[in-house]
């Protein structure tokens, strides 16, 4: 039987003081019955021989220390799953929200997740296919990779992570796909517009969300990611599918972690964030991978707004650290027009020539990657050189170059959100792209590819062309032909009908 305490000594914000227990373990969920009835949640997060500190989910408004109880439950926070939570949407701590039936979980698992043994892990080596260009062809996701990505305050990275929920998959496989789409600290329109946008598309049928919005206590968005990853390792180590986890916005996780911090009076360090905040971070993006002899993998796409736009803010700066690489949205790019703006030079995927290549996308996809990324930076500095020194004062390379980087913008990193490209139509447009630079130019791509996917393809275009202008000249001339015999029908019956009418001609006859 469970032990009653109403033994509270002290309630400061979001954490509760309580004195004279026993048997309490780290973690363990608790719950609180306030003086008006009312039930909540929260978990022991310090304990000091017979002092425990809880951290309470819905917050500590209304406690009444003399008569409030507290019941230790002897288990942590966990999550019920089923199958059947692909098409659900759940709030922060893993309860439908969507008006649908309670899910009758088929186990339940502690939120908290197991490490993954570094020897049973296997290497990623996969392609994931996203249908965005600036990802797929330059800075490609690799399956069991996390590869996050760095916004700014009123940029849309809202779009890009729908965008990639929709149209992720892994290509070549028959394997089960799915998507667990979590987000911490946003507007209820933001919610309502990734909710739309899920049963609009028909995403939502491959895809479980987790919603916490800003006006949720803090302490339910630290365990919202833990509820979603919980929720994923159970879909890929349990049912065998691969998974996709998004995470928007890290940095609302990391702010309700300073929050807790400074409630518990703990030391601060950089920026007034704690001292743990990395290994914090890395216990939410090492549950990405794959598992030899497991089918299923994660694959994290975590999303953070860089504050004042500072990438060695200590968010952005640490989760560089601890994932493999990043993508940048670039606020040039967005006063632009350019959907999405994704700025290919900083942007980087540390496992992207693990994924790509003959077999994965196709065999020219690396020399074309390195190519049009050396041919992009040698735009911008020569359009930069362009506006110091003048457009004369550049080489015909140069403005090559410069041209090359326009055309690049437009388009190649300019889609839209809703066109969802193959990794063919990506490379195709990138071959498109590198006629605009002179041959001597292209350094960084073989030259058997060369022959192959440009002059090759080049010299199917002129044919094509010059067979239409054949059959369209030849169509000419045969409609010149027709109107011409029409023509002269049309007269012959013209003037048999005058010579029918004329009286003279009648007389003379």
């Amino acid at each position: 039987m469970l032990k009653e305490y109403k033994s509270v000594t002290e309630v400061v914000g979001p954490l509760m003081v309580v004195e004279g227990v026993s048997g309490v373990e780290y973690e363990e969920l608790v719950d609180i019955e306030l003086q008006t009835g009312e039930r909540r949640r929260g978990r022991v997060i310090e304990i000091e021989r017979d002092k425990a500190m809880v951290q309470i989910f819905e917050g500590s408004t209304g406690i009444n220390l003399q008569d409030t109880k507290v019941r230790f439950l002897g288990h942590p926070l966990e999550l019920g799953v089923s199958p059947d939570m692909i098409g659900r949407v759940f709030d922060g701590l893993g309860n439908p929200i969507d008006d649908g039936p309670k899910i009758i979980p088929e186990a339940k698992i502690d939120i908290n997740g197991t490490a993954i043994n570094p020897v049973s892990r296997d290497y990623p080596s996969e392609f994931i296919q996203t249908g965005i260009s600036t990802i797929d062809g330059l800075n490609t996701l690799v399956r069991g990779q996390k590869l996050p990505i760095f916004s700014g305050a009123g940029l849309p990275h809202n779009n890009v992570a729908a965008q990639i929920a929709r149209q992720a998959k892994v290509l070549g496989k028959d394997d089960k796909f799915a998507v667990v789409f979590t987000a911490m600290g946003i507007t209820f329109e933001e919610a309502q517009f990734f909710i739309d946008d899920f049963k609009e598309t028909g995403a939502i049928d491959r895809a479980v969300l987790f919603m916490n919005l800003a006006d949720d206590p803090a302490i339910e968005r630290l365990a919202t990611p833990k509820m979603a990853l919980t929720c994923a390792e159970y879909l890929a180590f349990e049912l065998g599918m691969h998974v996709l986890v998004i995470m928007t916005d890290m940095t609302n996780y990391a702010e309700a972690l300073r929050e807790v911090s400074a409630a518990r009076k703990e030391v601060p360090g950089r920026r007034g964030y704690p001292g743990y905040l990395y290994t914090d971070l890395a216990g939410i993006y090492e549950r990405a991978g794959k598992i030899k002899g497991r089918d299923g993998s994660i694959t994290q796409i975590p999303i953070l707004t860089m504050p004042e736009d500072d990438i060695t803010h200590p968010i952005p700066d640490l989760t560089g650290y601890i994932t493999e690489g990043q993508i940048i949205l670039s606020k040039e790019l967005y006063k632009q027009g350019i959907e999405p703006p994704i700025n290919a030079i900083p942007s980087l995927s540390r496992l992207k020539d693990k994924g790509i290549g003959e077999g994965k996308t196709r065999e020219d996809h690396s020399g074309t990657m390195n190519q049009i990324y050396a041919a992009y930076t040698s735009g911008k500095e020569a359009k930069e050189l362009s506006v110091i020194l003048g457009e004369s004062a550049l080489s015909e390379a140069d403005k090559a170059f410069a041209k090359f980087a326009d055309a690049f913008e437009k388009e190649y990193v300019n889609q839209g959100y809703y066109s969802n490209r193959s990794i063919e139509e990506t490379l195709n447009t990138g071959w498109d792209l590198l006629r605009i630079i002179p041959r001597t130019e292209l350094k960084r791509i073989d030259d058997k590819l060369i022959d192959k996917y440009l002059t090759e393809k080049s010299e199917v275009e002129v044919e094509q062309k010059n067979l239409t202008k054949k059959a369209v000249n030849k169509s000419i001339e045969e409609i010149d032909k027709q109107r011409a015999e029409q023509s002269k029908a049309s007269a012959r019956a013209t003037l048999n009908d005058i010579k029918g009418q004329d009286p003279v001609s009648q007389d003379r006859k």
